[in-house]
């Protein structure tokens, strides 16, 4: 008998298995299944899993979301896409000197109980080998940051990420409830690349033009696999009193990454 998602005797038991099939990554299913995520970040740097937590198991994970968001810091930070200061020998209306502004609340790991789903599915070492096998990494490592490895997203109304690419090379994040309107997450597929930043692209789209935008909808559940660094996003504005809850699960191809003191201060109002 399956244990209850409420109380699972396994992260497994939150996890769809029979439409996912991670714990054999031998098995043909999961290497069929590994395969489609890679050629899907390929494609255009994401790969959707819809419903990779069972209905019930997101329900449990909104509520714990629910009582962790009563702790969440709320940031305002202004800045630009490329997450650095910006050279002064830039022209002012260089995308390089765009400034524009990010308000999000984030709950810290070191916040999470010992017990809590959420973060026994984060340590859950078959989901961290799926991922890996899915971007195609031989091995992954949990980020050693005590703050930063798992965070839960808290945005309410007004809240939104602006355009901005990652400084890592993957995200991995779980869906968990919507917002009443807005909270969208786009992103413009592999708009730059290592010997192109394609500047006059980012121009025209801080300038409004949406096209090649992708949205991506927020579907409760959902597993999502994010190449940001060259694939520039956004989380648009949040409307309306229902938080918008999402898991941010860190892990990197390299052992001990933390954060700097710097983003910890900025993200978490406090350092580790």
């Amino acid at each position: 008998m399956d244990s209850h998602p409420e109380n699972p005797s396994s992260p497994a038991d939150l996890i769809d298995l029979v439409r996912y099939p991670i714990l054999d990554l031998e098995a043909p299913a999961a290497r069929a299944l590994a395969r489609d995520c890679r050629a899907q970040l390929d494609r255009t740097g994401a790969c959707e899993l819809p419903d990779f937590l069972k209905p019930a198991a997101v329900a449990a994970l909104v509520r714990e979301g629910d009582e962790l968001a009563k702790a969440a810091y709320h940031s305002v930070v202004t800045g630009t896409a490329y997450l650095e200061k910006p050279d002064p020998s830039w022209p002012p209306e260089h995308p390089r000197r765009h400034f524009d502004q990010t308000s999000v609340g984030v709950v810290a790991y070191d916040q999470f109980p010992r017990d809590s789903p959420m973060r026994r599915l984060f340590e859950f070492d078959p989901l961290m080998e799926f991922i890996a096998a899915a971007i195609g990494k031989p091995k992954l490592y949990r980020y050693a940051d005590p703050m930063g490895a798992l965070n839960l997203a808290v945005m309410g109304d007004g809240e939104r990420l602006h355009w901005h690419y990652d400084q890592t090379d993957f995200v991995t994040s779980i869906a968990l409830r919507p917002a009443e309107s807005g909270g969208d997450f786009e992103y413009v597929p592999l708009i730059r690349s290592a010997i192109d930043e394609n500047y006059p692209r980012v121009a025209r789209l801080f300038a409004g033009d949406i096209a090649d935008v992708v949205r991506v909808p927020m579907r409760p559940g959902t597993l999502l696999l994010f190449e940001g660094r060259n694939s520039i996003h956004r989380v648009t504005p949040i409307r309306g009193r229902t938080t918008r809850l999402v898991a941010l699960l860190a892990y990197d191809t390299k052992p001990d990454t933390r954060s700097s003191m710097t983003l910890q201060m900025a993200r978490y109002g406090r350092t580790a």
